[in-house]
C-alpha cells in the first residue's frame, strides 16, 4: 500500500510540475460583435501599458501580424481600420515548490495483508522507508494581454490573455519560438465561435 501511495504522490508531482510550465490561454468576446465584417486592423498604443524590450516588442508585433494574416486580416495604417488594436505585457516572480521522494525497501516489496489463492495473512516482511525533501525556487510569468476595439463604437470586442513561465537564460532563437507559439494559442480563439 505504502508504494501505491508513493507512486500516486510522485503521478501528482509530475502533473503538477508539468502544469507550471503548461501556457495558461483566456479570452473573452462581446456576444453582439460581427467578427466576419472586421477585415482591417490598425496598431495602437494603449495608455499606461508596459512592453518587453525593443526585440521582443517587435518579436511580439511580427507574431501578432502573422497569426492576424493568416485569418484573413490586413493591417493598415489608416483610421478607417475595422479593428483598434494594442498589446500590453507584465512579467511577475513566482515561488515554485519542488518536492523529491525517495525509498528503499530491503523486504519482498508486499506489505501486511490477505494475499495467495486462499485469501490467506502475511505479516509485513521488509522494511521500507521514504523520505522527501524539498526546494524552492523563483520563477518568471510572462503575460500578454491583446485587445480589439471597434473603431466605430471604440468598444472593445474581444480580449486575449496567454501566460507562460519565462526562462530568463534561454537563447534568443528559443525565446521567439516561444513568442510564437504563445500568440498562436492565444489566437487560436480568434475570431470567436459564433452560433
Amino acid at each position: 500500500m505504502k508504494r501505491l501511495s508513493l507512486i500516486i504522490v510522485v503521478a501528482l508531482l509530475a502533473i503538477g510540475a508539468s502544469s507550471a510550465w503548461a501556457q495558461d490561454v483566456r479570452y473573452n468576446f462581446a456576444k453582439d460583435a460581427k467578427f466576419s465584417d472586421f477585415k482591417t486592423y490598425k496598431w495602437v498604443d494603449i495608455n499606461g501599458s508596459d512592453h518587453f524590450d525593443q526585440i521582443q516588442q517587435k518579436q511580439v508585433e511580427d507574431a501578432i501580424d502573422s497569426e492576424l494574416a493568416a485569418k484573413g486580416l490586413t493591417k493598415t495604417d489608416s483610421d478607417d481600420a475595422d479593428l483598434y488594436i494594442g498589446y500590453q505585457t507584465a512579467i511577475k516572480e513566482e515561488k515554485q515548490f519542488n518536492s523529491y521522494s525517495t525509498g528503499w525497501n530491503t523486504g519482498p516489496g508486499w506489505g501486511a495483508g490477505w494475499y495467495g489463492p486462499r485469501g490467506a495473512y502475511y505479516g509485513g516482511g521488509g522494511m521500507n522507508s521514504t523520505t522527501t525533501t524539498g526546494s524552492t525556487s523563483t520563477i518568471q510569468i510572462g503575460q500578454l494581454d491583446l485587445d480589439m476595439y471597434s473603431s466605430k463604437g471604440k468598444d472593445l470586442v474581444w480580449r486575449g490573455t496567454v501566460s507562460h513561465t519565462i526562462n530568463p537564460k534561454a537563447k534568443p532563437d528559443k525565446q521567439e519560438k516561444q513568442i510564437k507559439k504563445s500568440v498562436t494559442k492565444l489566437l487560436k480563439n480568434y475570431p470567436p465561435p459564433q452560433k
